[in-house]
C-alpha cells in the first residue's frame, strides 16, 4: 500500500513537472512603426499559451489571432464594423477569429491564455484596430519544424523581412521608428474627411498628404506642416488628427479610376504598402487587378504627381478629373479628355496624374 502510494505521488509530481514544462508564456509587445515586437513565434500543436500583451505605442492597438490564410477577410470584417467598432474591440464576430484582446491604450497590459490549435500550421496574429491589420501583423506557427528563415517568410510583413535581410548583410537593421528626421513620414491614425483606415504622409516637412486605405484614393493634400495628434493620443484614440497647413486638392469623384465603363465603381480591396526610402507605394486592386500607386511632390511643394501601375494592360481606362479651381490636372497618356474625364488607352500598364496648383 505504501509502495503504490508513493508510485502515485512520484508519477503525480513528474506529470505535473511535465506538464508545466509543455507550456509556454509569450511576452508580445505593440511598438512604434505599426508593428510588434515578435514578427513570428513558434508553439507546439495543443500546447498551453499565454500572451502577455504590452501596448508599449502611443496608438491604440490589440491582437488578434485568426486561422490561416484568413487575416485580410478578419480585417476587412472589422472596418465594416464602422461606429459600432469600439464596442466590439474592433474584432468582428467570425468562425476565423480564435483568439483576441481587447483594444488597449497606451501602457496597457493584457494577459491571454489559450490552447494552441492541434493542427499545424501558420497562424496570423493580427492588429483589427481600423487600417492597421493592413501593416501590423505577425505570425504564429503551430509546429514541431523549424521556421523558415525570416527574411523569406511570406507570413510576417515585408517590412520585417527586409529588415532581416538587411541585418544579415549589414549587421544593423533600421529603425523602426515613424517619426524619424528623414522624409518622407508615414504615419496611420484617424483623419478628419476620411474613412477609418487613413494614413498621413508627409512627404516633406511643408507637404503632406492623407491617402484612404479602406477606399484606396488619396482623399486630400495640404502644404503647411504635417498633423497633430494631441488629442488622438490622450483620449480613447478616436479622437482626430489635426491637419496643420492648408488643403489645396481634395478629390470628390469617390474613386477617380474606372475600367471600361464610366459609371461602373471598382471593387477595391487594400493590399499593403512597401517603402523605398521611405516613399510608401500603396498595393490595392482593381476588380482583382494588381494595382501600386506612389505619389511624389512636385519642386517647391507645386502639387503632386501619382503613378499608377497595373499588372497587366489594361482594357480602356477613365480617369475622373477633380472639379477643384485651386489645381490643374494633367493625365499621362491621355486619348480624349473632356471637363470631367480623360480616356486613357487600351494596354496602357502605367499613367501619370499630375495635380498642380495654380
Amino acid at each position: 500500500m505504501i509502495h503504490r502510494f508513493i508510485c502515485f505521488v512520484i508519477c503525480y509530481f513528474f506529470g505535473t513537472f511535465l506538464f508545466a514544462q509543455s507550456d509556454t508564456t509569450i511576452t508580445l509587445r505593440a511598438i512604434t512603426g505599426l508593428q510588434y515586437d515578435l514578427p513570428r513565434f513558434a508553439v507546439k500543436p495543443n500546447q498551453t499559451i499565454t500572451i502577455l500583451l504590452k501596448n508599449d505605442d502611443d496608438m491604440a492597438h490589440n491582437l488578434v489571432i485568426v486561422k490561416p490564410n484568413t487575416r485580410l477577410d478578419v480585417v476587412a470584417a472589422a472596418l465594416k464594423l464602422e461606429s459600432k467598432g469600439p464596442a466590439f474591440n474592433y474584432v468582428p464576430a467570425s468562425p476565423n477569429v480564435l483568439v483576441f484582446s481587447k483594444i488597449l491604450i497606451p501602457n496597457e497590459t493584457e494577459t491571454l491564455t489559450f490552447k494552441a490549435p492541434a493542427k499545424e500550421g501558420a497562424y496570423p496574429y493580427v492588429c483589427t484596430y481600423p487600417g492597421h491589420g493592413y501593416v501590423m501583423y505577425g505570425a504564429m506557427y503551430v509546429t514541431t519544424k523549424p521556421l523558415p528563415p525570416l527574411a523569406k517568410d511570406a507570413n510576417v510583413p515585408p517590412s520585417r523581412q527586409a529588415e532581416e535581410a538587411a541585418h544579415a548583410h549589414q549587421h544593423e537593421a533600421p529603425s523602426p521608428h515613424p517619426f524619424a528626421r528623414e522624409y518622407p513620414l508615414l504615419y496611420r491614425t484617424f483623419m478628419p474627411d476620411c474613412g477609418p483606415a487613413a494614413i498621413a504622409v508627409a512627404l516633406s516637412p511643408t507637404h503632406s498628404y492623407c491617402f484612404d486605405a479602406g477606399k484606396c484614393y488619396l482623399r486630400y493634400a495640404w502644404t503647411g506642416g504635417f498633423i497633430d495628434n494631441t488629442d488622438h493620443w490622450k483620449g480613447n484614440g478616436n479622437a482626430l488628427a489635426k491637419i496643420e497647413g492648408q488643403v489645396y486638392f481634395q478629390d470628390q469623384a469617390e474613386f477617380p479610376i474606372r475600367i471600361g465603363a464610366a459609371e461602373k465603381l471598382p471593387k477595391v480591396r487594400f493590399k499593403g504598402y512597401s517603402l523605398t526610402k521611405r516613399l510608401p507605394t500603396f498595393k490595392y486592386t482593381l476588380d482583382d487587378i494588381e494595382v501600386s500607386e506612389t505619389v511624389q511632390s512636385l519642386p517647391q511643394d507645386g502639387g503632386l504627381t501619382r503613378t499608377f501601375v497595373f499588372a497587366k494592360p489594361l482594357r480602356e481606362l477613365i480617369y475622373f478629373m477633380v472639379q477643384d479651381e485651386r489645381v490643374l490636372v494633367t493625365v499621362w497618356p491621355a486619348k480624349t479628355k473632356t471637363k470631367t474625364k480623360f480616356q486613357i488607352p487600351k494596354g496602357t500598364q502605367k499613367v501619370v496624374v499630375t495635380t498642380k496648383k495654380k
